[in-house]
């Protein structure tokens, strides 16, 4: 018999679908559009036009500054992670955020000092 599962520490109460940005163009209008740097996250942050559809979108980037394909996916696993527990909370329905990893700090800060990051960027990004 399984022990019984304990639920993830810091899960989202609220259900929102996060859908991933996939387009180069989506990307490179976010580039265009409000900034926010932290120590450990660089976030793209921008509200699409009328009709452009509704929901949370999110991308993920590391260039290779960020250091060999190993580095980059962990990066981009910790970046996955932290947006699925913080945007849910704070992101804004109808707007397109880009998290792009930081060189060496986004693999390796403590994760509760990268959710710390995330949300302080959206509130400076939302004014």
């Amino acid at each position: 018999m399984k022990p019984p599962v304990a639920p993830l520490v810091g899960t989202p109460a609220v259900s929102v679908r996060l859908t991933v940005l996939k387009k180069r163009a989506d990307f490179v209008r976010a580039a265009g559009a409000r900034r926010c740097g932290t120590p450990g996250i660089h976030l793209q942050a921008r509200k699409r036009a009328e009709g452009e559809g509704q929901g949370i979108r999110v991308g993920y980037t590391c260039s290779k500054k960020v250091g060999n394909a190993v580095a980059r996916n962990r990066a981009k696993r910790r970046l996955r992670e932290v947006a699925r527990l913080v945007l849910p909370k704070l992101g804004r329905d109808g707007w397109d955020y880009v998290l792009v990893g930081r060189k060496t700090t986004t693999a390796t800060l403590p994760f509760q000092t990268l959710v710390t990051d995330l949300e302080r960027a959206l509130r400076k990004v939302h004014g």
